[in-house]
């Protein structure tokens, strides 16, 4: 049983996933291009994503090259992204060649905000 003095941890918040991914030395501007077309075409048939956006840095200085920002309804709504076969195949067939770190940071939105204009 939850102690009194425990915040209990919301899954009911809207969820704002991104990863920032450092990639291997020998992908090149196209591949990258590639892997932002895929990401795209392929995350966003899982029912569970509510929008995706992903990019490349624009300073060649940063450590992090890439990103992809994904919004769910909820903490529960991510958890079954995370095991939905589209996104494993996703990340082994394309992130897990192409990259050789990540950082993944999630956030809490506004629930009460429509994310496609967030």
């Amino acid at each position: 049983m939850r102690a009194a003095s425990e915040t209990p941890i919301s899954f009911t918040l809207m969820v704002h996933h991104v990863v920032l991914y450092k990639l291997k030395p020998e992908v090149t501007p196209a591949r990258v291009e590639a892997m932002m077309m895929n990401a795209r075409m392929q995350l966003l048939k899982i029912p569970e994503v509510l929008s995706i956006k992903c990019g490349k840095r624009i300073d060649p200085e940063l450590d992090w090259p890439f990103f992809i920002a994904i919004d769910f309804e909820s903490m529960d709504k991510y958890a079954i992204f995370r095991e939905d076969p589209i996104f494993v195949k996703f990340t082994e067939e394309i992130i897990k060649p192409n990259t050789e770190d990540s950082l993944a940071l999630d956030f809490e939105m506004d629930p009460g905000k429509d994310v496609q204009f967030s």
